[in-house]
């Protein structure tokens, strides 16, 4: 049998996985695999399209496609995902990080430009892919990020430790417990559960059967507990004119800024993301 080229395998693995994906992404997914075994460049991959594969890229390439076949995230898969210019660890114990929350620091980043020592909370910080972002673009942050889960906060200290950022990780249930600040905060930011349970059948399998539910769901009942509590929770933690960021569910949006308005928040709004859809929020605490 003839050693396929890098450019025939990575079009047979395309094919493989257009099974489960659209076209364009299989081939992304495709291309990014052969770029993670061979440590290439996309551009270097497709330069060296011609060449044969080495006989341990195929073996490795074997079990690979396999998880891939069973619908497991590629993040998962290579263990590795890019978020606002890091390369970060993830797990199934932490959810993968989405270009959504990639705009949510970008917001934040933008909004408080300039302004040195700001003591940050991130509130479910699964990889802490949210305050390793803000550690690279604010200046000399005091980070703190609480999680429920002991094994995300694994990842998130080794993916601040690749970075050398000091982060105060924190387990915590923030529905039953408050993390503990050194000093009033002037940015609170979360990224929260907030897919509804009825919204399961919409999922795909790869977000449905591998990421942690616990990083997802509400129940039907009550979609802003979360964001109910951490804004209470605000209101005594902020420094007056601090500010609280949310990533949402863009079906309760309004819901959202209500609540934040009720307890007092001011200047609240809703940001549309890249597609116009209402996913991110902030408010100001006037004190």
């Amino acid at each position: 049998m003839l050693t396929p080229t890098l450019r025939q395998l990575t079009a047979h693995l395309a094919a493989d996985l257009a099974t489960l994906y659209p076209a364009p992404e299989a081939e992304a997914i495709a291309g990014q695999v052969l770029e993670h075994l061979l440590v290439l460049t996309p551009l270097q991959r497709r330069v060296r399209g011609s060449e044969p594969v080495p006989a341990d890229t195929l073996a490795a390439l074997e079990p690979l496609r396999a998880r891939l076949l069973r619908h497991e995230p590629l993040q998962y898969v290579l263990g590795r995902a890019h978020f606002a210019g890091l390369e970060l660890e993830v797990t199934p114990a932490t959810l993968i990080p989405r270009p959504e929350t990639e705009e949510l620091v970008a917001l934040i980043a933008e909004e408080q430009r300039g302004r040195a020592g700001l003591h940050v909370l991130d509130v479910g910080t699964g990889s802490g892919c949210i305050p390793l972002a803000l550690a690279q673009q604010l200046v000399a942050p005091h980070l703190t990020a609480v999680d429920v889960s002991a094994e995300a906060l694994a990842v998130a200290r080794r993916n601040a430790a690749t970075y050398e950022v000091i982060v105060d990780f924190q387990q915590v249930d923030i529905l039953r417990e408050e993390p503990r600040l050194a000093a009033p905060l002037e940015v609170l930011v979360s990224n929260p559960p907030y897919v509804l349970e009825q919204e399961r059948p919409l999922m795909r399998p790869n977000v449905l059967d591998y990421e942690p539910a616990t990083a997802l769901f509400v129940p039907n009942h009550d979609p802003l507990l979360f964001y109910r509590r951490i804004a209470q929770l605000g209101t005594c933690m902020l420094k007056p004119d601090g500010a609280v960021y949310f990533e949402i569910n863009e079906q309760f949006a309004a819901e959202t800024l209500a609540l934040l308005q009720g307890l007092g928040y001011q200047a609240a709004e809703a940001r549309p993301d890249l597609f116009g859809r209402p996913r991110l929020v902030r408010a100001t605490w006037p004190g």
